[in-house]
């Protein structure tokens, strides 16, 4: 339960902006573990980075849809910060603000058995307050997201 309430807290605090330029994903080194590639991966105007690694085939998700997932997150230099992988997947509404904003862009479109990465410059993560001790300020997130449910 308070894993649970934490990460609620962790991904509801989105973050203030700030100097973007040192949180931009093409300037950062990524780990080879994590397997970013940014010219594979479709770049949409907000600078959000994502790819599918397995298409789903069921219901899409849109804004309003009340979804279950389960996550990985990654710092770049591969330090995994959170997972929801042998514990309880994480339900929340898309585009209603409950999550970070890359999380709110990233699942658009997603569909039910599909696996996502994200890869989400800082200023649709945490920006420049980060999210001590555990994500420092304008840092880039990695996540995979596989999409188990929509409500």
């Amino acid at each position: 339960m308070l894993r649970s309430l934490l990460l609620c807290a962790v991904l509801a605090l989105a973050g203030c902006g700030g100097d973007s330029s040192s949180g931009d994903p093409a300037q950062v080194t990524y780990a080879d573990a994590l397997g970013v590639n940014l010219s594979s991966m479709n770049k949409s105007e907000s600078g959000l980075y994502t790819q599918d690694l397995v298409v789903g085939t069921g219901a899409e998700a849109v804004n309003g849809s009340r979804v279950l997932v389960h996550y990985t997150g990654w710092l770049p230099d591969g330090s995994k910060f959170d997972s929801s992988r042998g514990g309880q997947p994480f339900s929340f509404a898309v585009g209603a603000g409950q999550v970070i904003e890359g999380w709110d862009e990233g699942l658009v479109g997603m569909r039910v058995g599909g696996t996502r990465k994200l890869v989400i410059p800082s200023d649709m993560g945490y920006g420049s307050r980060g999210a001590p001790p555990v994500i420092p300020a304008d840092s880039v997130l990695v996540f995979d997201v596989e999409l188990i449910r929509i409500y």
